[in-house]
């Protein structure tokens, strides 16, 4: 398999993923804000600016099925420790397609760049923006290999009233390309959320973030 991580990840969007032959392909990353793993159905993308050789020893020395191996505890704290990043979980990757016309739940734009939310997305992406409505707050930014990354967040009094679901639906009006989320697999909440909204799930991610 050949291509960079954003062609990888383009062809993910359209339904084409890594052949399933058990295999890791080691890429550049896109961005020295990010390396990891990506793992997809029987085929694991490792993207950093680390030897290759270097990657493909470290997982012989894993002790555990080969296809696990990528994201093995084990292997992470190696990549870790080889180059100096950290890490905070495992996620599932989801991806949304556009939808035409305009979203059903009223947005408004928030301005201020000091905003705790967009302050915050700034960390992990470009191009950052931001909208609120009925209590819960939108965001979109380019993050990994410049794709087009969503997250939401929504007050606890108004929780289960499927606002969630509303906000990650009212995002994919919004876009003419693919959207994607990363969600921890333990927070069931926002996974039906962007179930119900339509995303699918296409593999699991752990991103190392520089210091």
């Amino acid at each position: 398999m050949a291509g960079t991580l954003r062609d990888i990840l383009d062809a993910a969007a359209r339904g084409v993923f890594p052949p399933t032959d058990g295999r890791t392909t080691v890429v550049p990353h896109a961005s020295h804000r990010n390396s990891g793993v990506l793992a997809f159905t029987a085929h694991s993308v490792v993207f950093t600016d680390e030897d290759p050789a270097w990657v493909y020893a470290a997982l012989r020395d894993v002790d555990c099925d080969g296809l696990a191996a990528p994201m093995n505890p084990r292997f992470l704290a190696a990549l870790m420790e080889r180059t100096g990043r950290t890490a905070e979980t495992i996620d599932a990757v989801l991806v949304g397609s556009p939808l035409p016309g305009e979203p059903s739940l009223a947005l408004t734009e928030i301005e201020d760049a000091g905003h705790p939310r967009i302050a915050y997305a700034r960390r992990r992406r470009d191009d950052v923006r931001a909208w609120v409505a009925d209590d819960g707050v939108l965001v979109m930014g380019r993050g990994v290999a410049g794709r087009l990354e969503v997250s939401v967040e929504v007050d606890d009094e108004v929780r289960h009233r499927g606002l969630g679901r509303r906000l990650v639906t009212a995002a994919r009006h919004l876009v003419t390309e693919p959207l994607w989320a990363q969600v921890a697999p333990g927070n069931a909440r926002s996974m039906r959320a962007f179930l119900a909204a339509g995303y699918l799930p296409v593999g699991a991610e752990a991103l190392l973030h520089a210091r």
